[in-house]
């Protein structure tokens, strides 16, 4: 059949507070133009993010039941651990409370003054842990994943030349070298195994330990097998091992690929970086054997890695992505072709073009879109990366608007809803204009910072 149904029935439901958009635009105003400041309540289709947002399934319930609360050497993180290294065969798998808190100990380990890490691009606590230990973030991501308009399968794909000499010229500084599957900042999109295994290569010839962030990473298979030549026929699950077997490491956020609530990883092969991270752990998270996490959270996460490699559900995931960016690029809305795993990212700087990328229109897509329909987005653009290290603020590569999915939430007539929202937007869209920040943090400003529409900024 041509329709590709939910792979899954509902049972249980939860009520959506129908605002008004007069209540909205008070709403918006008292949250002081930022859509991270509003309560849940007051948002109708919520799709700020994928991360920790998931419906769990009945057989996740299930395990959380099984969950065993022993501080240390608890049921749960053996089978945690197996899940895990059934996938992605690392020798140490450390449990944390979320992505970020890996990334965090990962840094604190290898990160440092004067140091440099590559990425094809870095989102932004990953960037924000880099740089808070004193090191620098680079992003080498191919050409074409920073053109929203270009036709690539595999537009997450890292630079490999320009891996290559970054390595050349700063390999004494390099503690490491990443990739991001897939790639979020970049518009959900992929990198191939092809690619993957390439930089690993680079990375060995340089004595670099190969780190993978692999918070989508059934998406990215997904991706591989549909359109990578001769995986056609490979499982999922192998795809996923193949590509974790060319790693030395790997961080994860549990809340994206694992149907979790809340959770992560911190996944080595090197016996001392363990050790050292482990330290680490006990320190900021917990013992070891549950690293900041309720032992019932550990077999959430088991259950949700069995799930999350089930072809079907895969399939109906990324075609919901590309059922809605069909319905917008008909509509004449520019979006980040191909349409990502978990998001569909509106390419709010050709959009609006009238607003330049220092007024941010990412930011003015997002706050019309909740004031218009009661949708929660997140801007990735200028306010999430214009602010560097020095202080000073430079236009991001590109001014997108990410509409994030998440799993197992939302159905067809939802999906519908938004793109009847983005019809009204359109018919406006030469009306927006563009917002100041006047009160921000020093960094990762855009979960706090607050902003003023310039019509009243000035």
């Amino acid at each position: 059949m041509k329709t590709i149904i939910e792979p899954f029935r509902i049972k249980t439901v939860e009520a959506i507070r129908m605002t008004t958009r007069q209540e909205r635009k008070r709403l918006l105003e008292a949250a002081h133009y930022n859509l991270f400041l509003l309560k849940s309540e007051d948002v109708i289709i919520d799709l700020l993010t994928d991360s920790g947002t998931s419906a769990m399934s009945a057989e996740q319930w299930s395990a959380i039941m099984r969950g065993d609360e022993s501080y240390a050497g608890s049921p749960s993180f053996f089978r945690f651990e197996s899940a895990v290294q059934h996938l992605m065969p690392f020798k140490h798998i450390i449990p944390t409370h979320q992505g970020r808190a890996a990334e965090a100990i990962l840094f604190s380990v290898l990160g440092g003054s004067g140091k440099r890490i590559p990425s094809n691009t870095h989102f932004d606590t990953t960037r924000g842990n880099i740089e808070a230990s004193g090191a620098r973030a680079d992003d080498l991501v191919i050409q074409e994943g920073l053109d929203p308009k270009a036709d690539h399968l595999f537009k997450g794909n890292i630079d490999l030349e320009r891996l290559e000499a970054y390595l050349q010229n700063h390999g004494s500084t390099v503690p490491c070298v990443m990739i991001t599957i897939t790639n979020n900042a970049g518009g959900g999109q992929p990198a191939s195994l092809e690619n993957i295994r390439a930089a690993a290569e680079i990375s060995r010839r340089y004595s670099k330990p190969f780190i993978i962030d692999g918070c989508r990473f059934a998406e990215n298979a997904y991706f591989i097998k549909a359109r990578e030549p001769g995986f056609s026929d490979a499982p999922i699950e192998d795809i996923i091992r193949e590509t974790f077997a060319c790693a030395d490491g790997m961080t994860m956020s549990a809340k994206k690929d694992a149907f979790a609530n809340i959770g992560g990883w911190l996944a080595l092969n090197d016996d001392e970086l363990a050790e050292q991270a482990r330290t680490r752990l006990i320190q900021t998270e917990g013992f070891p054997t549950y690293g900041g996490l309720a032992g019932r959270d550990l077999d959430a996460i088991s259950q949700g890695l069995k799930e999350i490699v089930d072809e079907h559900y895969l399939a109906y995931r990324i075609r919901t992505n590309e059922y809605l960016g069909e319905r917008l690029d008909a509509l004449g809305i520019p979006i980040v072709k191909p349409t990502g795993g978990h998001a569909v990212f509106i390419d709010a700087r050709a959009w609006l073009d009238h607003i330049p990328p220092l007024e941010y229109p990412g930011q003015a897509v997002a706050t019309a879109l909740y004031e218009v329909g009661g949708i929660r987005a997140c801007e990735i653009g200028t306010v999430m990366f214009g602010r560097v290290p020095d202080g000073s603020e430079a236009p991001a590569a590109m001014d997108l608007v990410r509409l994030a999915m998440p799993r197992r939430v939302y159905t067809q007539s939802h999906i519908d809803y938004v793109t009847e929202v983005f019809e009204e937007l359109a018919t406006i869209r030469e009306e927006l204009i563009g917002y100041k920040i006047v009160e921000e943090p020093k960094v990762l400003r855009h979960f706090t910072a607050k902003f003023e529409p310039l019509a009243i900024a000035s």
